[in-house]
């Protein structure tokens, strides 16, 4: 279910994520990826959002994101993507909607939903066959994680907090359990 606007407050967090409409694919070749998340480094800065961890799939995406100012998440989120159809709809000479829905989010409430949601965005292309190790997806921030790769669109809070450091995050994705996320977030919906 959709957060309500008055849910948009300093210090909560949120599963954001959508899909594109009719399956389409979102992002047809790496620069589509790299100016989706060029676009999402556009539009915020880091007094603003803690970008926790994040997936972009051929058909959707995810973020797990705490907002840390007055600022709606919503309202950078909405900017970028009507940035990104722009751009999407000039290069494939089409019209319409690229998402199917509106902006989808859920507050995180649970903790145990703080701790798994994150390893649930970073296994997304392995559960869908794109890749064998999460590590081997490009446009995540797993690979931040871990600590194999440095830069922005990362904040370590949940990962220092929850998990000590990423030898013991890549331990837990080893045993991760993906059903019992998926009924978890099945029954918040």
């Amino acid at each position: 279910m959709r957060c309500k606007k008055e849910e948009f407050v300093k210090d909560a967090i949120f599963h954001i994520y959508n899909h594109s409409v009719d399956e389409i694919d979102l992002f047809n070749d790496r620069d589509d990826y790299l100016y989706f998340l060029q676009k999402l480094k556009d539009n915020y800065f880091s007094d603003e959002l803690a970008i926790y961890s994040y997936c972009l799939m051929p058909n959707h995406f995810h973020y797990c994101i705490k907002q840390k100012s007055d600022r709606p998440i919503y309202d950078v989120f909405n900017r970028f993507i009507i940035s990104y159809t722009l751009h999407y709809n000039a290069k494939l000479k089409r019209k319409g909607k690229v998402f199917a829905n509106k902006l989808q989010h859920k507050k995180i409430n649970d903790e145990k939903y703080l701790i798994d949601i994150c390893p649930y965005i970073h296994r997304n292309p392995v559960k869908a066959g794109l890749v064998d190790l999460p590590e081997d997806w490009e446009f995540s921030n797993y690979r931040k994680w871990i600590g194999s790769q440095t830069g922005e669109l990362f904040d370590n809070e949940i990962l220092i907090k929850y998990f000590g450091d990423s030898d013991y995050y890549k331990r837990y994705m080893k045993k991760f359990d993906e059903n019992e996320i998926e009924e978890y977030l099945s029954d918040k919906i």
